[in-house]
């Protein structure tokens, strides 16, 4: 019966979940997962990271490469798209794994985090203010909606997996001014 109570607590949630003005895995064409591993809720930690390959400024583009990354994802054995959201440079935020499941973007952070993409290499790119502003909102519907803890912490990739260059310099450097930013990962 109490599994029951908890498939029923975890539909509901889905049911409820608030869009936060995010781009669904429905509407971008994605697969569904191979398998689902929940998030303990609310989480305290966003990692922020960059997908490393192409950008895309469109949202056609954008569509593209989710599918791609995805059924790339899939082919190398893991169940989903890695990141719970990806941003792209059209300034939509993506859904990928969402809010209430398991990602596989931070070896040892993935049952304890929210993994936040820009989609690109942002060694080379420079995100752009829409982007930039769009995570923000998407922060900021998270702890509106109980997935985020109103204290919750933001740290780079390259801060928890030090041979990573993820979020890339341009990225980070954008990230370390915000309110949330978490400069001594030591304290998560």
């Amino acid at each position: 019966m109490r599994v029951l109570y908890c498939f029923i607590f975890v539909l509901l949630i889905e049911w409820s979940y608030s869009d936060c003005g995010v781009v669904t895995k429905k509407e971008w064409d994605g697969l569904p997962a191979q398998r689902v591993e929940y998030l303990p809720r609310p989480v305290n930690l966003v990692i922020i990271e960059h997908t490393g390959g192409q950008s895309c400024g469109t949202p056609d583009k954008c569509k593209e490469e989710l599918r791609s990354s995805q059924l790339q994802m899939i082919m190398n054995n893991y169940t989903d798209i890695a990141y719970s959201f990806m941003v792209g440079g059209d300034g939509k935020v993506y859904e990928g794994v969402g809010w209430v499941r398991a990602g596989s973007h931070t070896y040892a952070y993935d049952h304890k985090s929210i993994g936040i993409a820009f989609i690109g290499n942002y060694n080379n790119d420079t995100p752009t203010a829409e982007q930039l502003e769009a995570v923000k909102g998407l922060l900021k519907c998270g702890v509106d909606e109980g997935h985020l803890t109103p204290d919750y912490h933001i740290v780079g990739h390259n801060q928890v997996l030090a041979k990573t260059q993820s979020p890339g310099r341009k990225v980070y450097n954008e990230i370390k001014k915000w309110p949330h930013y978490l400069d001594k990962v030591g304290q998560i």
